[in-house]
């Protein structure tokens, strides 16, 4: 019995999870054609691929059934890091989501893949630790970044009892690191504002941007379905992850920390989001159990691997010793 080559869509194919993602599929045993969807040109050459330039919100029904689409991986949502993606509204994010999925039901599309984010379990004192996927998800209301994913999440929720023949994987991912990474949810998940809070000092998590689309073809190729915490093996302290980063913050009790960061920060670091003091820290259990998967990358090397490349980060570190 001979298995068909996989044919699989990608939507945010030109973003950064998105190119890395197509550079594995690429070289991926079992996968046939690549179809991918984005305003933006594919960032580089990719063999059996059918790109189109548009914006997901607008029906894709065609497409997907001209070349049999079997999986559709969904990243064409909220602002990636190191690509500049400017998040949209609520209310879009969901939209534009909705629009795929009922072009995936009319295509015959057999399964959705959702890249969501730790961000949905919210940032709490008395969070549980670690957090599992039976977790309901209460993300922070002024973090957009997070309920543009806790609303994605309720319309695939919506769309299983609507069209049950769609199989469907949520992939809760930690931040994601590499060496093409930028700093952008960095900068707004823990360094909200111009001082660091002295009392704070919490665990975090990260993945490698190579584990990460592991994982998605891992979920793409043994059709794995379910909601998957993921996040690379150990945690970075808060500090810790400010030395490598070469951001040098003043640290002020929080309760001072706080209303210095309202009164010069803007009404970004007014975003009392919680990230950098109670931030998500995920278990990983069912992933491995119904994988099998072992992370080659710990949150550690992740961080090490986009400040080594960072020209950013290497020129504040260059800066802070020139300093001394």
């Amino acid at each position: 019995m001979t298995t068909q080559p996989k044919v699989v869509a990608v939507t945010g194919s030109s973003g950064y999870i998105g190119a890395k993602l197509l550079e594995h599929l690429e070289q991926a045993p079992g996968v046939g054609r690549l179809v991918t969807f984005d305003t933006r040109p594919v960032p580089a050459p990719i063999h059996h691929v059918a790109a189109f330039r548009q914006d997901v919100s607008t029906a894709i029904v065609e497409h997907l059934s001209r070349y049999k689409v079997d999986t559709l991986v969904h990243l064409a949502h909220s602002r990636e890091s190191g690509r500049g993606r400017e998040a949209v509204d609520g209310r879009s994010h969901r939209t534009t989501l909705k629009s795929v999925l009922d072009s995936c039901a009319q295509a015959g599309v057999g399964h959705v893949i959702y890249m969501s984010s730790h961000a949905v379990y919210g940032s709490r004192a008395n969070s549980p630790f670690p957090i599992g996927e039976d977790q309901p998800p209460t993300p922070s209301a002024s973090l957009q970044f997070a309920m543009d994913h806790n609303a994605a999440e309720q319309e695939l929720s919506n769309f299983s009892e609507e069209s049950p023949q769609v199989k469907q994987t949520i992939l809760r991912c930690s931040p994601v690191l590499g060496t093409t990474a930028g700093m952008g949810l960095l900068r707004e998940f823990y360094f909200p504002g111009p001082v660091g809070l002295l009392d704070h000092n919490p665990p975090l998590q990260f993945v490698y941007d190579d584990d990460l689309v592991r994982v998605v073809i891992l979920a793409i190729m043994k059709e794995v379905t379910g909601v998957f915490n993921v996040a690379g093996d150990g945690v970075v302290f808060l500090r810790e992850l400010a030395t490598h980063l070469g951001m040098r913050q003043p640290l002020l009790p929080t309760a001072l920390g706080r209303v210095v960061n309202r009164a010069i920060g803007g009404n970004e670091a007014a975003d009392d989001h919680g990230m950098a003091r109670w931030p998500a820290i995920m278990s990983t259990a069912k992933l491995r159990r119904v994988t099998g998967y072992r992370f080659r990358h710990t949150a550690l090397e992740a961080v090490k691997a986009f400040a080594h490349s960072s020209e950013e980060v290497q020129g504040r570190l260059k800066d802070a010793v020139e300093i001394r």
